[in-house]
């Protein structure tokens, strides 16, 4: 679905916003089913980079099982490339760093995944590489200009980008917009993640202040309807001792009941937040909050919306 009507200042404007919807591999058939009235698309995390930079996995059963899926529910399906790994826990710095400053290493890897996606009758291919540092911009947009090269026309990029609300920042992690804009077909801009409990004390995920200020720098360099605004669809626990951890929506107003606490609704980050009697502090991003950055997005005229993650989020169907 693509943009309809014209931008207009201070006003709603009237929107087909596309919207994309992540799954794990292990996501059941019934969370895409229960989900595909509200979607136009499926991300599916599907093939994660190597240690050496060099190549990527086969997808695991499940994320051919979700193409199938997406296609029978009429939707678009995405194959998400990453440099996540189990082995770390968090995303490969070094393995993205070989890949992107090696040209013939970008070349084998486009080579591979191009094939993946042509092959199996993916829809596009979802780049999701993480934790970049500044000189591996150059080899970001090459990557994606190769993927565009070895793929037939109708099959789409789109670039994860990790949002700041500068774009001093966008440039130190990796990300050239202005390229990326023009290499790519759509910019997802990853708007959460502002608070965690492992890199700051307790605070909204992605504040709409912060949203709203990380989309007017990006329309520096980036036309509005080529950008997708990151949703979140789950949440994060500050306990006073030891470390804190995500949560779906459901256990976050699981952990809120049984503690007899009361959850508060935050108009201004538009999410919500609880305290437990033993001092652990929740927010979490729901389907109310879903709601405002559908707003924000329209207003805004971009391309479209995408939630992380179906099956911890409230359903959008």
């Amino acid at each position: 679905m693509r943009r309809i009507g014209s931008r207009r200042a201070n006003a709603l404007v009237a929107v087909a916003l596309t919207v994309t919807g992540y799954a794990l591999p292990s996501a059941s058939d019934r969370v895409v089913e229960r989900n595909a009235p509200g979607l136009d698309q499926l991300g599916v995390v599907g093939i994660s980079l190597g240690a050496s930079g060099s190549n990527v996995s086969d997808p695991p059963q499940g994320t051919v099982r979700l193409l199938g899926t997406a296609h029978d529910e009429g939707l678009r399906a995405e194959l998400l490339v990453s440099n996540y790994s189990n082995r770390l826990g968090d995303f490969d710095q070094h393995a993205v760093a070989a890949l992107l400053r090696d040209d013939a290493r970008i070349r084998r890897v486009a080579r591979q995944v191009a094939a993946e996606v042509t092959d199996r009758g993916w829809d596009g291919v979802a780049v999701d590489l993480e934790r970049l540092r500044r000189p591996d911009g150059p080899g970001l947009v090459r990557l994606v200009q190769e993927l565009q090269a070895r793929m037939p026309a109708e099959r789409t990029v789109s670039v994860d980008i990790s949002a700041s609300d500068s774009l001093r920042g966008f440039r130190l992690r990796g990300y050239r917009l202005s390229e990326l804009a023009g290499a790519a077909d759509v910019l997802v801009l990853m708007a959460y993640d502002l608070h965690g409990p492992t890199w700051s004390g307790p605070g909204p995920i992605g504040a709409l202040p912060w949203q709203r200020r990380v989309l007017r720098t990006v329309a520096k360099k980036v036309p509005d309807e080529q950008v997708d605004l990151g949703v979140a669809g789950y949440g994060y626990s500050w306990p006073q001792h030891g470390t804190g951890r995500s949560l779906t929506v459901r256990r976050a107003r699981n952990l809120v009941a049984a503690d007899h606490a009361k959850a508060v609704w935050k108009p201004k980050p538009g999410e919500w937040t609880a305290r437990l009697s033993n001092g652990t502090v929740l927010w979490w991003s729901d389907g109310r909050s879903y709601e405002k950055r559908r707003e924000l997005a329209a207003t805004a005229a971009l391309h479209g919306l995408a939630l992380w993650r179906l099956g911890s989020a409230d359903p959008v169907g």
